[in-house]
Parts: C-alpha cells; sequence; structure tokens
C-alpha cells in the first residue's frame, strides 16, 4: 500500500514550502541482467529431456496397444484372419450403422501390423469386423471425411493362434456368435494348419468356455463337415434343431447326401424355409436296412435244396455295471488295457469310421 504524507497543523509549516498529499515516488527500477550462459544451457537441455521422455511414453503406449491409432480404412486388410462371422446383416447390424452414424466412432478395432509399402504400414484386421464394415459402408454411402478413418489399436500377437483367440473372444463377449460359426472358425483354424487338428482348435479358441458348450460346437462340427456349401442359413440353425440333425447325421452315413438334395431342391429362399426343410426332412428318414443272411457255401447250396433260415436275432448285450454312457445307445467299459464300446449305435458304420480316425493317428 502506497505511503502517504500527513498534512501539518496550521501554524507548523515553515515559511516559503507547502505540504501535499500523494504517492511516494519510488526508485527507478534497476535494469535487468540476462542469465548466464550455463543456466540458459540447463534449461534447453531440461526441455529436450521432457520432450525425449514424453515421446519415449507415447511411443511405448502405442506398441502396448495403449494408444488409439487414426488409420485410413483402405490401410486395414479386413481378411488378414478367416472371419469367424458369415454376414453383417441383421437388425444389430443395421443398429451399429446408426449408432456410427449419428455418434462417431467410440469402441477402437484391434489391428497387427503386417507390413509396409510405398505408402506406410499396413494392418491386418483382429477383431472390429462388424465395425469396419459398418464405417465402409457410411463412407460409400456418404462420402464424408469422418468415416474415412477408424479408431485402431495396435496388437502384437505372438502367435496366429494367439490372433484367433483374441478374434474369437471379443466377439463372444460384444455379441455372441451362433454355434455354426463357431463350429466353422474351428474347422477353418483346423484346416490352414494355425491348430494341428479341430481338437486343438476347439479347445484353443473357446478354452474359457464350459464343457457342455464345448460339446455342442463339437455337434455343430458335425454338420458343418456335412453340408458346408449347401446351407444357404447356417448361422441361423438354432440349438435344437442343430443337436438333432448332428447326431441323425452320426448316426445314418447316408443322410448327408439327401439332405444336400433337399436343400437344392427346395432352394432356401429364407432361414425359416431351409430349416423346415431340414426338419421335414429328418422326420422321413427311412429306417436302416437290415443285412441279407449271409448265403450258404458253394457244397451246401448242391446239398441243400431251400435256403436256411437265418437264425434270430441276437438280443443286444446290457452293457456292464462299470459301464458309462457316453450317449443315447452309446456305452463305455473301460479296464486295465482295455476299451469296450457297446450299445445300439456301434454299428457297421460306426466301426469303419472310428477304425479311420485311429489309423489316421489325429487324436489332438
Amino acid at each position: 500500500m502506497a505511503r502517504r504524507r500527513l498534512t501539518p497543523l496550521p501554524g507548523e509549516t515553515p515559511a516559503g514550502m507547502t505540504w501535499e498529499t500523494g504517492p511516494v515516488p519510488r526508485p527507478a527500477a534497476e535494469p535487468t541482467l540476462p542469465a548466464p550462459p550455463i543456466a540458459r544451457v540447463a534449461g534447453e537441455a531440461a526441455a529436450e529431456s521432457a520432450l525425449r521422455e514424453v515421446g519415449a511414453e507415447l511411443a511405448a503406449a502405442r506398441a502396448e496397444g495403449r494408444l488409439a491409432l487414426r488409420l485410413p480404412l483402405g490401410r486395414i486388410e479386413p481378411g488378414w484372419l478367416m472371419r469367424d462371422r458369415l454376414t453383417p446383416e441383421g437388425e444389430e447390424f443395421e443398429a451399429l450403422v446408426a449408432s456410427l452414424r449419428a455418434h462417431g466412432q467410440r469402441v477402437a478395432l484391434e489391428v497387427a501390423e503386417t507390413g509396409h509399402d510405398a505408402e506406410g504400414p499396413r494392418y491386418g484386421l483382429i477383431s472390429g469386423w462388424r465395425r469396419l464394415t459398418a464405417l465402409r459402408r457410411l463412407h460409400a454411402e456418404t462420402g464424408e471425411a469422418r468415416f474415412a478413418t477408424a479408431l485402431a489399436l495396435l496388437r502384437r500377437p505372438e502367435t496366429a493362434a494367439a490372433a484367433y483367440v483374441a478374434m474369437v473372444e471379443e466377439n463372444e463377449i460384444r455379441a455372441g456368435l451362433s454355434y455354426y460359426e463357431r463350429a466353422r472358425i474351428v474347422a477353418r483354424a483346423a484346416e490352414a494348419g494355425v491348430f494341428p487338428g479341430e481338437r486343438a482348435a476347439l479347445a484353443g479358441l473357446f478354452g474359457a468356455a464350459s464343457k457342455a458348450r464345448r460339446s455342442k460346437i463339437g455337434s455343430f462340427l458335425t454338420i458343418h463337415r456335412a453340408l458346408d456349401g449347401a446351407l444357404r442359413f447356417p448361422a441361423a440353425i438354432p440349438e435344437r434343431l442343430g443337436l438333432t440333425l448332428a447326431r441323425a447325421l452320426d448316426e445314418d452315413a447316408t443322410l448327408a447326401r439327401r439332405l444336400r438334395g433337399v436343400l437344392a431342391r427346395t432352394g432356401g429362399s429364407s432361414a425359416e424355409a431351409e430349416q423346415a426343410a431340414l426338419a421335414e426332412a429328418l422326420t422321413q428318414r427311412p429306417p436302416p436296412a437290415e443285412a441279407p443272411p449271409p448265403s450258404p457255401p458253394a457244397e451246401a447250396r448242391d446239398t441243400v435244396p431251400t435256403r436256411a433260415t437265418p437264425p434270430p436275432p441276437r438280443a443286444p448285450r446290457p452293457p456292464a455295471a462299470t459301464a458309462t454312457e457316453l450317449s443315447p445307445g452309446l456305452w463305455l467299459e473301460a479296464g486295465p488295457e482295455r476299451l469296450v464300446l457297446s450299445g445300439p449305435q456301434v454299428d457297421a458304420d460306426f466301426r469303419a469310421r472310428l477304425e479311420a480316425w485311429l489309423r489316421a493317428g489325429d487324436r489332438d
């Protein structure tokens, strides 16, 4: 606060002088001296060190997938992995398109760097196929720049199997796949050599799923092997119909060929029509043909005037008390260095498929 002079009392003013009130004048400020060279050098070094630290942190965040990148859509390869989803159609996909149109992209894709070309690095899509498809559709429809790029997190999977697991887990969390789509990616991953066989692919891709769910995926694997390419709406097959169909395909080696003919004739105009055709074909399955009685040897044919009456069919042997029922009509009895399979399902076709599987050695 500025100090002020006090006005003296009357009679106290010296002769020839007057009193004034006002701020006390301050002395002129001394000129500021420039910082010494060593201080300036130290400040610049500290700034450079801070910039390097920030740059290193950003580089680490990018490498660890903590920093979202803005990538042009053309630099992302959606087919880098075989996709587990068949089509991006339906109400859920249309809702996703509407959300992106109104609010933009909120959830980042996951990508892996796959190489470089003249324009820079290229990226393979791990997860977010529906979001990428929706962004491409919106960019094609509107031409807006905000739909020309996608937010993405950079991942560095150690193996191809790890990339497939990441894709499947992301879809399982956000929007579950159909059982057929799950079975399809198991088969495709095994065919591509990502896993040594379907059993390993099923365990690797769906290791976090319950045993019951993995069993159902295995049943739909039977449908994929038998009818892949003939079904137009396989992802729409409900669980109950699929399990019934898989069981029938296991029991009847000729059913797949007949079903392919049925599907070719019906055309599959809709998912409902296709499912109705499958259900009707299952109800019209012919009973299993009985094997003709064995012919007598040549010597017997010369001496026996009429065909011998075949013996009555042998009653099925009841399962042992220690046997375990693997599925309806199939029992397993285990003992020291022995396994016994019994039941109505153990027919000639079952034995042929079991022998082929054992000889192939694919018991992963």
